[in-house]
């Protein structure tokens, strides 16, 4: 068999294989099988593939931190006091429970990241919902469309901003010159779409006027701790460096605090973490590095530069569009990394590359594989007792995504130079 389609086929096996999980084998399997394959049968050299997995070092980091204070936060019960205050602010109204979720998401994936709203927002919001006595679904929902919803009205909003501009994303205010307008209609449109599929389930009443457990003071340098993260994350963004390295320190930094004044071992709060899903990154950015060593990205760039020649508003629609399908079938950070070196080698002009942008950020919420914030989202609601399949996802982002899409896309467009 020729090489180049054996490599491809790999690929689309493991893909296929973290979008469908055969056998219920975590996503994390799949990928890191389809990557072993390509270095073992000689389709992709060993250096390369180890180059690939070290591209990813500032997303391991980044996930490592919000995990620790994810885990940390439910640990203190800073998830449970968050909830029992917006049981009572919703006061017996699923519909308003649903609206306070839904903001605060907003401002969570703004200056926490999208990860970060898939990662510690999943179980408070659950915690709500049970404590409401309401259907929790609905609101898990929330976490996962707004973590991909508005993740572009700030360049730290989505780590796969970082990869698409290769770590240097415009200036803080050209990036709001361009992206606010497509943010605040993506936010909007999403919230609509979504409140529409819900309605039925937010009918009826749901519990008030609950006690609310103060918070200890453990889970008060954990809710610090976080807003020290969000302000750092955008003082190192604002200096154009990684976001890695600072949210892991911290991350370590607090869990260690805690434990030494509980005079705890580390090995129970480790535990409790999901680290499969950096293997399933590390095997996804291998699964990109093949298409670059057979000649995709080059095709693709070599065929970007020549319709951007031709019509660069139609092409920048276009490649907004193909990019946020294509995501869903593998990652938009596999998706962001090949738009990158894409858009790179065909020197595309600026709306290119940020319709590009808001395609990656955005056409995720189509599935519940389009990004890493959905799969960890989807881990998240596991560990509650939760399921949704690719189809009952498919169903809802039908319906959320497409009008958030074209509005944000041609906005960003009819406003562009």
């Amino acid at each position: 068999m020729n090489p180049v389609f054996l490599s491809w086929g790999i690929a689309l096996a493991a893909t296929a294989g973290v979008i469908l999980r055969p056998f219920r084998w975590p996503e994390a399997i799949w990928a890191v099988i389809g990557a072993l394959l390509l270095v073992a049968l000689g389709l992709l050299p060993a250096t390369l593939a180890w180059q690939a997995v070290g591209k990813g070092t500032d997303v391991y980091l980044f996930l490592i931190g919000m995990m620790l204070l994810s885990e940390l936060g439910r640990r203190e019960k800073l998830f449970a006091w968050v909830a029992g205050h917006a049981v009572n602010y919703a006061n017996g109204s699923p519909r308003r429970l649903f609206l306070l979720v839904y903001l605060v998401g907003v401002v969570v994936t703004t200056f926490l990241s999208n990860d970060a709203a898939a990662v510690v927002l999943t179980p408070a919001v659950f915690a709500a919902a049970k404590k409401a006595q309401t259907k929790p679904l609905p609101f898990l929902y929330v976490c996962a469309f707004i973590a991909n919803a508005a993740s572009f009205v700030l360049p730290i909003s989505n780590p796969a901003n970082l990869v698409l501009y290769a770590n240097h994303t415009p200036a803080l205010g050209l990036w709001m010159a361009r992206f606010a307008l497509p943010s605040v209609l993506s936010i909007i449109a999403t919230f609509v779409m979504l409140r529409f599929t819900q309605r039925v389930n937010l009918s009826g009443t749901c519990a008030r006027d609950l006690p609310v457990e103060p918070l200890g003071t453990n889970g008060k340098l954990t809710l610090a701790s976080m807003g020290v993260t969000a302000v750092t994350l955008l003082v190192v963004s604002a200096f154009d460096l990684q976001l890695g390295l600072p949210t892991a320190a911290l991350g370590i930094l607090t869990a260690l605090i805690v434990l030494i004044k509980e005079r705890q071992s580390p090995v129970e709060l480790v535990s409790q973490i999901s680290w499969s899903v950096l293997p399933l990154v590390a095997g996804l950015f291998v699964l990109v590095e093949v298409l670059d060593h057979t000649g995709v990205i080059h095709e693709l760039s070599a065929l970007l530069q020549q319709a951007a020649g031709q019509n660069a508003s139609m092409t920048a629609a276009l490649s907004g569009l193909v990019i946020a399908f294509g995501s869903n079938a593998i990652n938009n950070l596999p998706a962001g990394l090949i738009a990158s070196a894409t858009a790179l080698q065909a020197h595309a002009p600026e709306r290119v590359i940020d319709a590009l942008l808001i395609g990656v950020d955005l056409g995720p919420n189509l599935s519940i594989t389009g990004s890493l914030a959905t799969i960890l989202w989807l881990s998240a609601i596991r560990r509650e007792g939760e399921e949704v399949s690719f189809g009952q996802f498919l169903k809802i982002g039908v319906v959320v995504m497409l009008p958030a899409l074209v509005l944000a896309l041609a906005s960003r467009l009819l406003t562009g130079h």
